[in-house]
Formats: structure tokens, C-alpha cells, sequence
């Protein structure tokens, strides 16, 4: 499992925004273990920090583009694309502006930056979410999709088709994220004749010159559209060359378009806050749908996160068995519900009930077809979360665990006779005047079969 990685020291750079046509001071700053992508923006009063969350996505008009409380970073994909390129965790990002510097229209200058800071290696384990299912979005508006499939690493495929002749259909795929910096970064942004014509009326891309956008001519140059882009441009000369491209710019790569199309999708699926290994293959992307599939990544992530089971030993010795849990508990058979405790902290515990065809509660509930009452569950969650809390106290023998609130209670599956329950207690808020609130969920196989938010209070038995 690989490490979080930061830089070694701050590195500045400083451009203009695309847009704003504004000069823009960037510092990327180190950040501490699990810091994550997040901006500051130090031009404002109190210097307000705005995570990169794709919950904080509010439009994609030219540029994904994130809102906190009011506070904008606009165009944020290619700064953290080529985080993602530098396989960068935690870093800072200092803007005294809403917009990062467009530079050459690439990530090229944000990895040099980077690159010049230097990578340090931190001590935590990097989050990675391992795609295991074919996960897609599709977007009926554009025709837009994109899809991740199981892969042994970080995968990305794109490809383009705008139904121009000039254009045609590119393609591009990065194999490891090691290509990125050397075969993706200094691919530029581009544009139609047409859409710059449609920003300059409505007053954007003042930030725009003939080395940081690629500019694909689809349509007759008038002079009046000529003497516009003179003008935007600041140049007396402009022209088209063979290839249809405005001006004398020459393409790093034949496929261009769909190599910053790669580059975008990177850096738009960095929102999603954890390392992908998958293989994303996407067919005309846009920051809408690239936004709209992180989005829906995300919520797939966050509910599998919440219902993943434990990850335990078997053959490993108990942190307590029966008899240890019983010198805490008061409960006993046959209602005492669990047999070891496998794991404990000051927040969470994990333990374990094998249910066998003896249980009591097998001879009349339903003893044809013999199934453990959900409310058992329950109880037994319950029991392990009551040595998740008597565990804090020095003299547990004298206290009692009562329920306070049982909340969002759901049953999935069966439990039978031969399954082996694992029980897991995470505290919701910490233990305060002897009152835990916690959320509890169960397991049989890796599946999750019931789940509950619990209130308990510990109550000294001289008071009860």
C-alpha cells in the first residue's frame, strides 16, 4: 500500500486568469497527512479555505467551478490535475484571486512548479477506492458518458467527437498515471471559432492569448470577426494555417483536443477526494458530465464506505472471549449475544456471535424455518456497544447499560443458524456524562444485515 505524499516547501507562480484577464499570484504549500486538495483564497478578509469537494460544485460553464458560503475558485481542473500527475495527497493551494493562472492553457507550469518544490513522502496510508463493479453515468442531453471498470491501476481513456471536419474523432488513452506529466500536462485547452466569437460579446476571456488556447476555425473569418480577434489577441497578424488552427500555434500531439480532454476528466475526478483503481473510459467529456460522474462515484463510494463490513482475522486470538465479556457485562445466557470482542478502541468495537440451531429463540420463532428475531440483532449490538462504553470506565462492574434510543433501525438480510455475525460500533459523538450515541451495523459474509443508530446511557447500580 502506498504512502501520502506532500511537497517539500512552498512554490509560487503567477499568471492571469483566462476569464478575469486578471494577474494571479498561485502558492502551493505543504499540507499535513489527510489534508486532502484545498484552496485559500488569501485576497479576501480571513482567508477563507475552500475544499476540493465536488459537493461544492456549483456550474461548469467554461471550467468546474466551486462555491463555499459565497466564496468561488472558478476553473479549478487544471491545478488538480496535475496534483493527481504528481501523485501529490495533501497540499495547500494559495490563490489572491477567484481563478487560477491559465498559463499555457495546460497543466505544464503547475508540474514544473511542483516538481520544483520537490515530493516528500508522509506516513499515512493513501486512500484508494477500488472499483470492483462497472459504475456509468450517461447523460441523455449531450450524449455524454462515462464509465469505470475494474483495473489493476488508474486508467483513463477518452475519446472526442464534435462532429466537425476540422476536428474529426481523437482518441487518448493514459495506461498509468505515471504518462501524465510527460505525455498529457502540456496538453492545452482549445476552443471553436464560434464559442470564442460568443465569450468576447459576453465580455470573457480577456485573459486569452494566441499561447494558451488552441483555437480550431469552423466557420468563414469575417473581417469583422477578424478585426475582434485582433483586438482580444493584441496582435496585428493573425491567419490559418493548413491544419485549421487560427494563428501560427503549433500542436504538441496530433490528438491534442482529446489529450486535454484527459486532462480535464483527471483533474475534474480529483474532486472525488480519494485515489481511483479503475479504468475510466469516456466518450465526449465535458466538465458537466465529468462533474455529474464524480458526483455519482462519490455517493456509491460514501454508501460502501458506510456499510463496508470489517476486515478481521479469524485465527487471530480474541481481545476478550465470553467469559472476559461476561466479567463486564451483566447479561447472560441465554441472553448474552456475543462471544469475543475482536477489536476496540475509544470509538469503535467489533465483536462476534456465532448463531448455531441451539439458540433458545430458535424454538418458537419460526422454528420450521429457523431465522434470528432482527430485534436480537439489535440487543446484540447493543451488548457490544455497551463494552465499547463500559471499556472507559475504570470500575465497569459497577455500572449498568441502558437503552436511551434505538433510530433508522433496517433489516437486510436473514440471519440463520451457521452464520457468524460480526458486529461493528462506531461512536457517532464522543461519551459525554455517561451517554454514547452510536451508529451499529452487523455482517454475515461481508453483507450487511441490520443496522441501527443506538443512545445508551451507563448508570452506576447504587443509583438505579
Amino acid at each position: 500500500m502506498s504512502k501520502q505524499h506532500t511537497i517539500s516547501k512552498p512554490v509560487s507562480l503567477k499568471g492571469v486568469g483566462i476569464h478575469t484577464g486578471k494577474e494571479v499570484n498561485l502558492t502551493f504549500k505543504p499540507a499535513e497527512e489527510n489534508f486532502g486538495y484545498a484552496f485559500c483564497r488569501t485576497d479576501l478578509p480571513e482567508k477563507p479555505i475552500i475544499e476540493a469537494n465536488i459537493n461544492y460544485v456549483v456550474n461548469t460553464d467554461r471550467g468546474t467551478n466551486l462555491d463555499k458560503n459565497g466564496i468561488k475558485i472558478k476553473t479549478s481542473e487544471h491545478v488538480l490535475a496535475a496534483l493527481v500527475g504528481m501523485e501529490i495527497d495533501n497540499i495547500l493551494i494559495e490563490l489572491d484571486a477567484s481563478e487560477p493562472p491559465i498559463m499555457d492553457g495546460s497543466s505544464k507550469y503547475f508540474v514544473e512548479a511542483l516538481q520544483k518544490a520537490g515530493i516528500k513522502e508522509q506516513k499515512a496510508i493513501r486512500n484508494e477506492y477500488v472499483v470492483k463493479e462497472v459504475i456509468s453515468y450517461y447523460d441523455e442531453n449531450t450524449g455524454s458518458d462515462i464509465t469505470v471498470i475494474p483495473s489493476n491501476s488508474y486508467e483513463v481513456t477518452t475519446m472526442v467527437d464534435f462532429g466537425t471536419k476540422i476536428l474529426g474523432t481523437q482518441n487518448a488513452t493514459m495506461k498509468k498515471i505515471s504518462q501524465f506529466n510527460t505525455e498529457f500536462a502540456n496538453a492545452r485547452t482549445f476552443s471553436f471559432l464560434h464559442e470564442i466569437e460568443m465569450l468576447l460579446d459576453n465580455g470573457l476571456i480577456k485573459g486569452g492569448d494566441l499561447n494558451n488556447a488552441i483555437v480550431y476555425v469552423d466557420k468563414e473569418l469575417s473581417d469583422e470577426t477578424m478585426s475582434k480577434l485582433k483586438k482580444a489577441f493584441n496582435t496585428d497578424k493573425l491567419s490559418v494555417k493548413s491544419n485549421g488552427i487560427l494563428d501560427n500555434l503549433n500542436l504538441h500531439y496530433p490528438n491534442e483536443a482529446a489529450r486535454h480532454k484527459l486532462l480535464d476528466v483527471v483533474g475534474d475526478l480529483a474532486l472525488l477526494g480519494t485515489r481511483i483503481k479503475g479504468k475510466v473510459i469516456a466518450n465526449k467529456p465535458g466538465h458537466f458530465v465529468n462533474s455529474m460522474f464524480t458526483k455519482h462515484l462519490s455517493s456509491i463510494i460514501k454508501n460502501e464506505k458506510r456499510n463496508l463490513a470489517p476486515q478481521i482475522d479469524l485465527t487471530k486470538p480474541p481481545i476478550m472471549d465470553v467469559n472476559q465479556i461476561q466479567e463486564l457485562l451483566p447479561h447472560r445466557p441465554p441472553f448474552l449475544f456475543i462471544d469475543k470482542i475482536l477489536e476496540i478502541s475509544d470509538d469503535h468495537v467489533i465483536g462476534l456471535k456465532n448463531v448455531t440451531i441451539n439458540e433458545d429463540f430458535f424454538n418458537g420463532h419460526f422454528p420450521g424455518k429457523p431465522i434470528m428475531p432482527g430485534v436480537l440483532q439489535i440487543e446484540a449490538m447493543a451488548q457490544a456497544g455497551g463494552v465499547l462504553i463500559l471499556n472507559t470506565v475504570p470500575d465497569p462492574q459497577n455500572y449498568l447499560t441502558f437503552f436511551a434510543k434505538i433510530d433508522n433501525a433496517k433489516f437486510k438480510y436473514p440471519v440463520v443458524p451457521g452464520d457468524t455475525l460480526i458486529f461493528k460500533c462506531e461512536l457517532l459523538s464522543p461519551l459525554r456524562r455517561g451517554i454514547c450515541h452510536m451508529r451499529a451495523q452487523a455482517f454475515v459474509d461481508g453483507k450487511l444485515t441490520s443496522e441501527a443508530d443506538l443512545m445508551a446511557k451507563i448508570i452506576r447500580k447504587t443509583d438505579t
